[in-house]
């Protein structure tokens, strides 16, 4: 007990130095011929990213895939700053982050879907929800459960007459800028109030940092809800709504459901050098379509010398790891909650990596 409390007293930058310590130690007990990839960012992706790296590293255990989930938000800074290899981010970079980020690609490597998770004591079933709905309960204009627009959506559920504790992230978030996207689509009043955004003014609710905090306090609390990517709520064994989509249907994100949302799109999207800000599954048609559905991007250079460390066998290594990702690492998505690439968005990928180059030359050739 005298040490848990320790370390709770414990101020968040030097345990973040003992972490980056511990991790330099590591790094000088491996064998000379390791080599580590730096990543960092989306939280959304991180158990999908965090199973291809033990599985890559049965194939090539000589290469060690550091990732680390600190929020797109974050993530899209450290690329910025070329201080990793890769970002991974579910947002797409702006204009202007683009402008800063030149040569940037984006590579989708997965589909996921954002749930609304709840904790109603007694109330197992999966409850119905609309974009309207959900809007108004994080602008605060519906405070509680038996709130008339909710039981109205749920006949034959008894919700209790308690008030909505709302629960979001507190840092720049892919996650928050696919539900805040989705909210802009479906309410006007968001849409001109808050917008969306990896990070936002949020109208009322408590904040915790990534999908892991916002799922916890949901746990925790009664009576609370909070959106999460589905892939943490399978994990956790937590309840999430149907929600309704442009049919009028109230769906689940089934992995055909998430599938959906994309299929309409895949042929049309961009080349993976060029800017996917306009890019968004949210709210998308199909009779069956779950409608908070992204792709998650990773980040990379075109030209992998303009980072500081890359030399020609690492930047071979990570374009290898990448090649694996869209095709073999897609057979792990399902058991995680999250949806294979449909093969158009596999064959824009395949383009996109053909173009990194390290000094100008092909690190895919005609492959």
């Amino acid at each position: 007990m005298k040490r848990r409390s320790i370390a709770k007293k414990l101020p968040t930058y030097l345990l973040f130095s003992l972490l980056i310590l511990v991790y330099a130690l590591y790094l000088v007990i491996l064998p000379s011929s390791t080599l580590v990839i730096n990543g960092a960012g989306s939280t959304f992706v991180y158990p999908l990213i965090s199973k291809w790296s033990s599985e890559y590293r049965k194939i090539d255990p000589s290469m060690i895939i550091n990732y680390q989930s600190i929020g797109s938000g974050g993530g899209i800074r450290l690329f910025i700053n070329k201080t990793v290899d890769f970002g991974a981010s579910d947002a797409p970079l702006n204009k202007q982050q683009m402008e800063v980020a030149k040569g940037v690609i984006h590579i989708p490597e997965t589909l996921g879907a954002v749930v609304m998770s709840y904790n109603l004591p007694n109330i197992n079933l999966i409850i119905n929800l609309t974009g309207e709905v959900i809007a108004d309960i994080y602008l605060g204009k519906i405070t509680r459960w038996s709130d008339k627009r909710i039981t109205e959506l749920n006949p034959g559920i008894k919700m209790p007459d308690e008030k909505i504790v709302v629960i979001h992230r507190a840092e720049g978030s892919g996650t928050t800028y696919v539900f805040t996207d989705y909210l802009s689509r479906v309410n006007n009043e968001w849409k001109s109030l808050v917008g969306r955004g990896t990070s936002v003014q949020w109208p009322t609710g408590l904040g915790a940092v990534g999908s892991e905090g916002v799922a916890s306090l949901i746990n925790q609390i009664k009576f609370s809800i909070g959106y999460i990517e589905l892939s943490y709520a399978l994990q956790t064994n937590m309840t999430y709504a149907a929600i309704r989509n442009q049919y009028g249907k109230f769906v689940v994100p089934a992995p055909e459901n998430v599938k959906q949302a994309a299929s309409n799109l895949a042929r049309s999207l961009p080349k993976g050098n060029e800017s996917w800000e306009n890019v968004s599954l949210v709210d998308a048609p199909g009779e069956n379509a779950y409608p908070i559905v992204s792709f998650s991007y990773i980040l990379v250079y075109e030209e992998l010398s303009l980072l500081p460390g890359m030399n020609e066998r690492k930047a071979k290594d990570l374009v290898n790891f990448l090649w694996w990702c869209v095709h073999e690492g897609q057979n792990y998505s399902l058991s995680l909650g999250y949806v294979p690439l449909p093969p158009e968005v596999v064959r824009i990928n395949e383009e996109s990596i053909r173009m990194i180059k390290f000094k100008g030359i092909s690190l895919m050739g005609g492959d």
